[in-house]
């Protein structure tokens, strides 16, 4: 299959999750905490079972790997890589800015992303030599250089501050406008041109893998602290810049 045709099932996926998702949502979820502490819903065993089931009709010689029920031939040429509810703390409380992740990497490299939030109707998308855009409208990342201009938003800031409060001391005087979130939904805006960087922790390449191809197709830049590019077999923090500028700054308040 072309791109452009893995593209269109990648979205043909995102919807069939969405109009899952939505059907749960404020509903009868059945929560359960997993051993370590995060929650989980028959929402998001269910979504990542549909998706799952899908693709491996479709491609049965690809490789899965989803938050919910693990990874499948994860040493394969092609593989999908699925959060089927990033944000489920937001999802089991009602609140509509959670998201549907799906990723599809070539030989390590993730050459589609998705970013779908059921709730707003909006599904961002980025392929390999395609650019970004938000339903089929295409985006781009701003061309704030300076991070005295720049809109911040720092995710997971309660497990910065308990693991290392001396870099959240550093993001708080940092930028010209600064915004606590979780989840997807700031690297959607990132790459849309809304937000200029992010900074989050203590994330698994489910939580990243579909970023990537949104973000630097958008033009942004996606990394670890280090500035390493995350693959695979990576978990840890993350920092996302709108240009090579910003995420130089970043990254220097991001050292030990």
């Amino acid at each position: 299959m072309t791109t452009d045709d893995l593209l269109d099932e990648c979205l043909d996926l995102a919807e069939r999750a969405a109009e899952m998702a939505r059907g749960y949502f404020r509903g009868d979820l059945g929560v359960s905490f997993k051993s370590d502490d995060s929650p989980v819903t028959q929402a998001d065993r269910a979504i990542e079972r549909l998706v799952r089931d899908r693709i491996a009709q479709k491609f049965p010689d690809h490789g899965i790997v989803g938050e919910e029920h693990g990874a499948d031939a994860a040493g394969r040429k092609r593989v999908w890589v699925i959060d089927p509810i990033d944000g489920t703390r937001s999802f089991i409380t009602g609140f509509p800015l959670f998201g549907f992740l799906l990723a599809h990497l070539v030989e390590g490299r993730p050459e589609i992303g998705i970013i779908s939030m059921p709730m707003l109707g909006e599904v961002y998308t980025g392929a390999a030599g395609r650019g970004a855009a938000l339903n089929g409208t295409p985006i781009r990342a701003s061309t704030t250089t300076r991070m005295d201009a720049a809109t911040l938003y720092i995710n997971e800031g309660e497990k910065i501050h308990a693991a290392r409060p001396e870099i959240l001391s550093r993001l708080l005087a940092a930028g010209q406008t600064r915004r606590f979130c979780h989840d997807c939904y700031p690297y959607a805006l990132l790459a849309a041109g809304h937000v200029d960087v992010v900074v989050d922790y203590d994330l698994q390449p489910y939580d990243f893998m579909a970023l990537r191809p949104v973000v630097t197709e958008a033009g942004g830049i996606l990394t670890d602290w280090s500035g390493r590019v995350p693959q695979l077999d990576y978990s840890g923090p993350i920092v996302a810049a709108a240009t090579p500028e910003l995420h130089a700054a970043a990254l220097a308040l991001l050292r030990d």
